[in-house]
């Protein structure tokens, strides 16, 4: 088994394509599922993703759970609604699609994440 620490962008990656279709995520709350992580770094991450990427990187929105208002504006929200998700008069998405629901749900916790990750790595 390899102990080598698993790169942050890895994590994050990884973490973003658990999120599921029809559920949306926040930078933060990704950042607080992954150690030593912050919002910026989980944005960062996706911003620089090849075109053409298969991660879900629609479903990452800002911390009012609106669209971020980057190049890709339009792009993330036409994904989101094809996926069901409509934006209220504020440009907000519904609370209840959030995902995960909570911070502390067992299948996102770090330490079990991370173990399913090093060992599909050997």
């Amino acid at each position: 088994m390899n102990d080598s620490p698993i790169p942050k962008q890895v994590l994050i990656t990884s973490m973003v394509a658990q999120i599921p279709e029809g559920r949306f995520s926040t930078y933060g709350r990704i950042a607080a599922l992954l150690p030593e992580t912050h919002a910026r770094q989980v944005a960062r991450v996706l911003a620089q993703l090849p075109a053409g990427s298969t991660l879900p990187w629609h479903r990452v929105v800002n911390s009012q759970f609106k669209a971020s208002t980057f190049g890709h504006c339009a792009e993330q929200q036409a994904r989101l609604r094809a996926e069901g998700l409509l934006f209220d008069q504020k440009g907000r998405l519904p609370k209840d699609k959030v995902w995960p629901e909570s911070l502390s749900t067992t299948d996102t916790q770090p330490e079990k994440f991370c173990k399913k990750i090093s060992n599909s790595e050997t």
